[in-house]
């Protein structure tokens, strides 16, 4: 660790400088990885061949599991490998696009799950216009849109945080690239372009936040007015899930970007990060797929080798849930 200001690259600290644990870190962290990219590629695997599941709901979803493999697979793999290898190091050019990939994928996670929200909103409160609102031709614009507002956020936050000059000894502590980190290691106020970039993010996450807010209090209040016990637990099924991951997503990086950041991260840092990098992708595999009675019967058709039905009406797909 000699000499860091000089290194052209970062220094990531990890959990620990305990070798044992370095190794016990890696292990869980490839058991976990290689969990989460079996269970979100069999939710785009089964959304895909099965055409009773081509509802926006599960089209939407599918894209929501490909966002999760990549958002996980951005930052798991590099820590497993420093961590078994007992090597932190990270060229610039791996942090630069680290950092673009996990930005714009962090922005694509909450743009598609404010598009969910407006999905089971149609749905619920509009069901015999449904098709209408959400035909094929707008979910596509939709889920393109979500991708390149994504692109725009990582090129936006790459290029402020890797436009200010790093003055301090180039050691993050994390297991990856982490914004708040990197800015520290300025000495200069030259960081404020990230801070105007990450207050305008912000604004819109709010944005996104409220426009969740107000969808679920109209699905709510719907649902309730609904006669039938059995139509509101099958409409609370699919909204309610939908609104805890969005709550969870939120609530995780929000906390972890705005508190203040310390030269000594403790063990609540590093498990912060842990919840906003890596349980999405593993809680929402879980939380659509285990609990929807359609996703388990196209599962267990996956692994039995039956056929897969033919195409139901959006409807009667959103209703399986």
């Amino acid at each position: 660790m000699t000499n860091i200001t000089s290194m052209s690259g970062f220094l990531l600290m990890g959990f620990s400088d305990i070798r044992e644990l370095q190794i016990l870190h890696g292990l869980v962290f490839l058991v976990v990885y290689l969990l989460s990219l079996a269970s979100n590629f069999i939710i785009v695997i089964i959304t895909t061949v099965d055409q009773h599941l081509q509802a926006p709901m599960y089209y939407f979803l599918k894209h929501l599991s490909l966002l999760d493999v990549c958002f996980i697979s951005v930052t798991v793999p590099q820590s497993i490998d420093n961590s078994l290898m007992d090597d932190g190091y990270m060229s610039q050019g791996q942090c630069i696009l680290q950092v673009f990939i996990f930005t714009a994928l962090a922005w694509a996670e909450m743009a598609i799950l404010t598009v969910m929200s407006y999905d089971r909103y149609a749905a619920i409160c509009f069901p015999l216009h449904y098709e209408v609102i959400m035909n094929p031709s707008k979910c596509q614009w939709a889920v393109r849109a979500v991708w390149l507002s994504g692109c725009i956020s990582g090129i936006v936050f790459t290029t402020s945080t890797f436009s200010i000059t790093f003055c301090k000894d180039k050691i993050i502590h994390q297991f990856f690239c982490d914004i708040p980190q990197l800015l520290k290691l300025s000495c200069s106020n030259d960081y404020l372009g990230v801070i105007g970039v990450t207050t305008f993010m912000s604004v819109m996450a709010f944005m996104c936040l409220t426009s969740i807010i107000l969808s679920y209090i109209r699905i709510f209040s719907t649902v309730l007015r609904i006669p039938s016990a059995e139509g509101r637990s099958k409409a609370f099924s699919t909204s309610l899930p939908h609104l805890f991951v969005v709550s969870f997503y939120l609530s995780m990086g929000t906390c972890a970007y705005l508190k203040p950041t310390s030269d000594y991260p403790t063990t609540f840092d590093l498990m912060l990060s842990i919840f906003y990098t890596v349980m999405p992708p593993i809680l929402n595999p879980i939380i659509y797929g285990l609990r929807n009675e359609a996703m388990k019967a196209a599962f267990r058709k996956l692994l039995l080798g039956g056929q897969f039905t033919k195409k139901k009406s959006y409807l009667s797909c959103f209703m399986a849930g």
